[in-house]
């Protein structure tokens, strides 16, 4: 019996100790606030972050639910208007990725509010949790917007399904979403990719990982699951995808679509990789966009 305990106490230790690897991995931000290792396999680490929109901006802050202290910059259009997008970065990135999207809102009269999201940016915060907390926190910041504001949640990769959950909380004055390649499941998303990118098997390390994660950070990576949320979503849903995504399988929109109950959209881009659908062509991209968001309007 003694010997029995050892092993099984040995083996908890062994996947303890894998699980923690993938987390710290994929999910840790670095101790001087670096993205997590992964990142480099994951993203581009020669991209670089636009320049801010030219109109006027502040910041703010927000404390999370579980007290982390969060930071957002906030862009006014010229003209005052009750109109808001809350746009959402990717994994390993920040606010300062969304740039380019915002500017594009702010010349068509919308207010901005960009957060860095938990663990990016100027937000406090160790681990990212692929959606799971943030779309806590992306409920909590619509909620600082005045109260006859009309939101359009946009967000891009680890974004659109941090859009998608926080969509599905129902945050109040929410007119539409635009998730544009977000995953069903950050758990088959990495489980798909763990070979491939980081050449490690899915088993043991994704069912070791997603209770590793949960002991560090309170939610599971499996708890980052828009495909589980998406059919209690209310409002109008874009959904956007390059068909030659190679993180994000093209089938995952199609899953989100289908069990999608609320009215909605696809806009597919031809030969667009990862996050790649709005710099294949920027034009086509945005007049989908506002077409689709002056038609809930």
């Amino acid at each position: 019996m003694k010997k029995i305990l050892v092993i099984i106490v040995w083996l908890c230790c062994v996947a303890y100790a894998v699980g923690d690897y993938f987390v710290d991995f994929a999910l840790k931000r670095g101790d001087d606030l670096s993205p997590p290792k992964a990142c480099a396999d994951i993203a581009d680490p020669n991209l670089k972050a636009p320049p801010a929109p030219d109109f006027p901006a502040e910041d703010w802050t927000l404390e999370s639910f579980d007290g982390l202290k969060l930071h957002a910059k906030k862009f006014s259009p010229a003209e005052p208007t009750n109109r808001w997008a809350i746009l959402i970065h990717g994994y390993g990135r920040d606010g300062t990725f969304a740039y380019d999207y915002a500017d594009e809102y702010l010349k068509r009269g919308w207010n901005v509010l960009v957060p860095d999201l938990r663990a990016a940016g100027q937000s406090e915060g160790q681990f990212i949790t692929m959606g799971a907390l943030e779309s806590r926190d992306v409920f909590d910041w619509a909620g600082k917007l005045p109260t006859d504001a009309k939101i359009v949640l946009h967000g891009v990769s680890m974004g659109a399904a941090t859009a998608l959950m926080t969509a599905a909380q129902e945050p109040p004055n929410l007119i539409a979403v635009v998730e544009d390649c977000g995953y069903t499941s950050a758990y088959e998303m990495f489980a798909a990719q763990l070979n491939k990118i980081f050449g490690l098997p899915e088993y043991p390390i994704m069912p070791c990982a997603d209770w590793v994660c949960k002991f560090h950070t309170t939610v599971k990576i499996s708890d980052a699951a828009p495909l589980a949320v998406v059919d209690k979503i209310k409002v109008p849903v874009l959904f956007i995808h390059g068909d030659a995504d190679k993180l994000v399988p093209f089938d995952m929109m199609t899953q989100l679509y289908d069990a999608c109950t609320a009215p909605k959209e696809k806009f597919v881009v031809a030969g667009a990789g990862h996050a790649d659908a709005k710099s294949t062509n920027p034009a086509a991209y945005f007049d989908k966009v506002f077409a689709f968001i002056d038609s809930t309007l």
